[in-house]
């Protein structure tokens, strides 16, 4: 049995929601769930499942919670029996094969690191996002883990996306690009230019830089920057899609022609919502620290969670973490 450790308080919507997906997880796939949270409240959500196993449910209890509001930092000193913290300990002992947490993601980056230390050869970590593409997801790296970023850590970012592709996306030689100002070799700043040097001497499928509005184009399959960077433009990305949605549901209904029109495209509009809708790929994972560490959107409803805990199942299953160990170590990456 394959357990997964749930930040059962981490989230906007939790405990209510991230237990709903957490158990929904249970119900559809060959693993257990520890749910890290104080133990009242969730013995009360796990109530309203009477159908699920209780065999494979474990209420572990943490009487804390990190305030989005908080420092990551000074919370998780202040508070050792923060869910988060004892959620990634239980990882750390082998309780359980992966984490899950919806909750502050500066925390868990903070607590994974802590828990696990980082993988050989890896000196930062990098939160990996898929974006939707006109053909197929791709990965955006870093999203926020590592703000301030090396040209060697960018490599060591592509190393491990390109093991993600592989893994949770199927992609057999994953399509490499930097993000950058333009798509010469020469554009960018000194970061993005001596980063492509280093790919484009790798070993890598490197397929150069791309301009920030190719990055929806399905051109790449990984696609590499800092986290500072790579952060505003999924904040961008997410706002945007809610703006569209938004007008394309006023425009539809805005007049009775229209809204005949809008019953016969809302198939249509419901397949746009899933190709673009966070939820469907559950989180983003913590690559390069030395335990299994999938993120979830602060908004993570139960769907998502569901998805999230499923990713993390597939990777314990597929030893993700022993393959990124090797590729990076195949790859020859500094990391000093």
């Amino acid at each position: 049995m394959i357990w997964i450790a749930v930040d059962a308080m981490g989230g906007d919507y939790a405990p209510r929601h991230v237990v709903d997906g957490a158990l929904a997880a249970v119900r559809h796939f060959d693993l257990g769930v520890q749910l890290v949270g104080p133990s009242a409240i969730l013995q009360s959500e796990v109530s309203r499942h009477p159908d699920v196993d209780r065999d494979r449910i474990r209420i572990v209890d943490a009487p804390d919670v990190v305030a989005m509001e908080e420092s990551p930092s000074m919370a998780l000193r202040r508070k050792p029996g923060a869910s988060i913290r004892v959620a990634a300990d239980l990882v750390a002992r082998g309780d359980a094969a992966a984490l899950f947490s919806a909750g502050h993601t500066g925390a868990t980056v903070m607590a994974a690191h802590s828990a696990f230390g980082t993988l050989t050869g890896v000196v930062r970590p990098a939160l990996a996002a898929a974006v939707p593409t006109r053909t197929k997801p791709a990965i955006l790296l870093d999203v926020g883990a590592s703000v301030e970023c090396r040209p060697h850590h960018l490599l060591q970012f592509a190393v491990m996306g390109s093991v993600y592709a592989r893994v949770g996306f199927g992609v057999s030689t994953p399509r490499i690009a930097l993000l950058s100002i333009g798509e010469e070799e020469t554009k960018g700043n000194e970061l993005t230019r001596e980063a492509h040097r280093l790919l484009k001497g790798s070993s890598l499928n490197f397929i150069g830089n791309l301009e920030a509005r190719d990055v929806y184009s399905g051109h790449a399959d990984v696609i590499v920057c800092d986290g500072f960077t790579g952060n505003v433009a999924l904040k961008i990305s997410e706002g945007l899609v809610d703006v569209i949605e938004g007008l394309l549901g006023e425009e539809l209904s805005s007049t009775m022609t229209l809204r005949v029109g809008s019953m016969l495209t809302r198939r249509a509009l419901r397949r746009f919502h899933r190709r673009v809708d966070y939820s469907e790929y559950g989180g983003a994972p913590l690559l390069g620290v030395a335990g299994i560490t999938i993120v979830g959107h602060g908004r993570s409803n139960a769907r998502a969670v569901r998805n999230a805990v499923a990713m993390a199942y597939r990777f314990a299953d597929g030893r993700f973490i022993e393959r990124v160990e090797q590729d990076i170590a195949a790859a020859g990456v500094p990391h000093q």
